[in-house]
């Protein structure tokens, strides 16, 4: 917990004084020639809470890769690939990864800030492990998030973003002669991440 906290710490300052640099350099003329509509690719790198552990911990990091399409200022379409990693024990344990799309709404605060929504769906793929045994097992959930964008130029943005996948892991689908193998759990996903606007 320790060394993932110190770890998030360490992004959000790198952010943050990315952030305070460009401000700095761009002091005298706070403009920015926004980017309304296009493309745009995006990374995030954040940690997973699996419904009933109490912490993040530091083996449960997420990657997640992106591309949108923005309409105008308002509103943007997104797709994107997700690693969730692995989580259990060595005797149970399971490994989720997926595909997303998304509705954006975005509320521009200033010139550089703005807040963001999103609600979407994701296809993911499960394998469960128990002793030994593997499974794999297909899943459809609906997910839901919120950030904070700061644009230090017009083409590049940083993130802070959370996310929550209303994903029913249920093992039962995987091993049909098991009992008690019921994983139904959200998965939340805190991160950071950067967006190029092409």
């Amino acid at each position: 917990m320790k060394n993932t906290l110190k770890t998030l710490t360490g992004l959000a300052t790198v952010a943050s004084i990315s952030a305070m640099a460009s401000f700095g350099a761009h002091a005298q003329s706070n403009q920015i020639e926004a980017k309304d509509s296009g493309f745009y690719v995006g990374g995030n790198y954040g940690y997973l809470r699996v419904e009933g552990e109490d912490d993040f911990d530091d083996d449960k990091d997420v990657w997640q890769g992106l591309v949108g399409y923005k309409f105008n200022e308002w509103v943007a379409i997104e797709g994107g690939y997700v690693d969730f990693g692995d989580y259990g024990n060595d005797i149970a344990g399971a490994e989720t990864d997926g595909y997303t799309a998304a509705i954006k709404g975005i509320l521009p605060l200033t010139e550089r800030f703005s807040l963001y929504a999103k609600a979407g769906q994701l296809w993911s793929e499960t394998e469960y492990n128990f002793a030994g045994v593997s499974r794999d097992n297909d899943d459809e959930s609906l997910f839901v998030g919120a950030g904070l964008s700061y644009a230090v130029t017009s083409n590049f943005l940083v993130n802070a973003e959370y996310t929550v996948y209303d994903t029913e892991l249920d093992a039962d689908e995987a091993f049909d002669d098991i009992d008690d193998t019921d994983f139904e759990t959200d998965l939340k996903q805190a991160s950071i991440g950067v967006e190029y606007r092409f």
